[in-house]
């Protein structure tokens, strides 16, 4: 199984050829356009099942099977954390639970990035356990912004989920510390020189044994299409 999270940026329907090349069976897509505009060329691979959530017909959340995987968003779905959406995830590998994640709330006045995620595990709690369980998707946080947040702070974010078991595929497999990444996820304004790692799949710990590869996108590719890169999460098979 792989999956994928790349905020595309906007007009997914341009660049989808570009990230399907890596053959995502889940590919999760902040900035993604309504699938009323998703209009493929001839040769594009067409989704098996797809969810969209947002306002904004050209700027939303999209989750795409490219599998045999099966979508259904969970009962109890809280409509004030807009884009971070609870889903089971059926009729593949194995089911699991999945929480695609676009931290961005404007509404909010507690605020708009992290603490949609801080509180959504609070809000969720009892749906995000040690077994198959996968938060993936653009938090838009790093520790290095922790002050700016006080309580709900990236690092608590962090620290919730690993008191239950779930921990990002990127810094476990790569041997890496929160807040002083090698590679970077967003380049903003995509200058190479604002670099951040802001995109992030955090695993249940039985999962954990099952990742082959964690791989993040290259600057000079995926920056004519969009100021973040890919985030890319192979799991062995059975």
């Amino acid at each position: 199984m792989k999956i994928i999270t790349w905020n595309c940026n906007m007009a997914y329907r341009k660049k989808a050829d570009f990230i399907l090349t890596h053959k995502p069976d889940i590919l999760i897509v902040p900035e993604c356009e309504h699938p009323g505009k998703l209009l493929f060329s001839v040769d594009t691979p067409k989704p098996t099942d797809v969810l969209w959530f947002g306002k904004n017909q050209n700027k939303g959340l999209a989750i795409f099977s490219y599998s045999d995987y099966r979508f259904k968003v969970l009962d109890g779905h809280n409509q004030d954390l807009k884009m971070i959406i609870p889903i089971a995830v059926t009729c593949g590998q194995f089911d699991f639970n999945l929480f695609a994640v676009w931290a961005n709330n404007p509404a909010d006045r507690e605020g708009q990035y992290i603490e949609q995620v801080w509180k959504a595990i609070h809000y969720y709690d009892s749906l995000l356990t040690s077994t198959k369980t996968v938060l993936v998707g653009d938090f838009n946080s790093n520790k290095i912004w922790d002050r700016q947040h006080r309580e709900k702070t990236h690092s608590s974010v962090v620290q919730l989920l690993e008191d239950k078991g779930i921990f990002s595929t990127y810094h476990l497999h790569h041997k890496q510390a929160q807040g002083t990444e090698e590679h970077p996820t967003l380049y903003m304004y995509r200058h190479r020189d604002k670099p951040y790692h802001i995109d992030y799949c955090f695993v249940s710990a039985d999962l954990l044994e099952k990742i082959k590869s964690v791989e993040i996108g290259d600057y000079d590719f995926w920056t004519k299409y969009s100021d973040h890169v890919p985030v890319i999460v192979t799991f062995k098979e059975e």
